[in-house]
């Protein structure tokens, strides 16, 4: 068994692959790295090919029709052989040094104790870094305030997360075998599915572990990257669809009867999801947008009355539904001066 298997969907992603597959073959044996192609038109499966030619006992190379991220996802995590399954973005990469670091940990968790028991957590979080490489910047998001560092706890052993941190597909390495109970299947030709990937399987996570380290490196700078403002905005109905998706996929009243301080995260969760509809719907500011607004709000009071006044009174997201013109621009203010502060665009 492989210790870490990684998946790499990609699409049109040649001028980014060589980096992202460079950081990741310097796992070495331990790693399988599984490149998706999904319906690239560029030279994107020429160079996975050269590299599963190069690292044959590493390197793996799916060609499939497109069908978007979560499909590339999907596929990766069919295929998985390893104890733990994480996903890096084609035009990302691990830094070496936590990498190396992080694959320790998982080598010494894989040898048995005397009573025969593996003491993997469920799901390992680190540190992310986004990196505005075009402007020099570059901005580390950590866990230090939330998780024990360098130690095996549960969801009532977590702090307080600040307004800037939520758990982002780049920090979370799950067990295989966790995912796969969980049943995630993510939708196709469907944008920001990572959300999902982020949020749905948390239930049936036991145990963490976070190791402060910075390995994901966040590429940002790309004009059609899915973060960009503008694309957020092109794709607003989108994002609304998976924010619909994410707030009806699990009871939080559920889990809030076993990990009552994971079931208020998650409801924060789906805030930032709402809030960041809601800012991008404002920002569109046309008719269609504001038909789309009010549906939002409508939908979720209509299918859950009880998370919808949560929502709307006691978390970030309602700071969106602020009447008239003077709430539109608070909105957008604290939007604004949130996403300098924060770079996460």
């Amino acid at each position: 068994m492989k210790h870490l298997t990684i998946t790499v969907p990609c699409f049109n992603s040649e001028q980014y692959l060589k980096r992202c597959l460079d950081s990741l073959v310097a796992g070495g044996n331990e790693v399988e790295i599984i490149v998706v192609n999904d319906g690239s038109t560029d030279h994107t499966g020429e160079i996975a090919e050269q590299y599963c030619r190069q690292f044959p006992d590493i390197v793996t190379v799916v060609h499939k029709e497109n069908g978007g991220h979560g499909s590339g996802v999907n596929t990766g995590l069919a295929l998985a052989t390893g104890k733990y399954f994480k996903v890096v973005d084609s035009d990302d990469w691990l830094e070496e040094k936590a990498y190396k670091e992080l694959l320790g940990k998982i080598r010494r968790w894989l040898k048995k104790d005397v009573s025969g028991r593996e003491n993997c957590p469920d799901m390992l979080i680190c540190d992310y870094t986004y990196n505005h490489l075009n402007d020099g910047i570059r901005k580390t998001i950590n866990y230090r305030n939330i998780f024990p560092i360098d130690k095996v706890c549960s969801w009532d052993k977590i702090g307080t997360f600040r307004p800037h941190q939520y758990l982002v597909m780049h920090a979370l390495i799950y067990r295989t075998d966790v995912l796969r109970n969980s049943k995630v299947v993510l939708p196709e030709n469907t944008f920001y599915v990572d959300n999902i990937f982020a949020y749905y399987p948390l239930p049936y996570v036991k145990t963490l572990y976070y190791m402060d380290i910075d390995l994901y490196q966040y590429f940002l700078g790309r004009e059609d990257q899915s973060v960009n403002e503008n694309m957020l905005i092109a794709r607003v109905e989108q994002h609304m669809k998976v924010t619909g998706i994410v707030a009806e996929s699990v009871n939080l009243d559920e889990v809030k009867e076993n990990y009552p301080k994971l079931a208020n995260y998650m409801c924060r969760n789906i805030s930032i999801m709402l809030a960041i509809s809601s800012i991008h719907l404002l920002l569109r500011g046309d008719e269609q947008a504001k038909v789309w607004y009010g549906q939002l709000w409508s939908d979720i009071k209509r299918k859950n009355p009880k998370l919808y006044y949560r929502l709307r009174y006691t978390t970030l997201s309602g700071f969106t539904n602020l009447p008239g013109r003077l709430g539109k621009k608070v909105t957008i203010t604290g939007y604004r001066i949130a996403k300098r502060i924060y770079k996460f665009q």
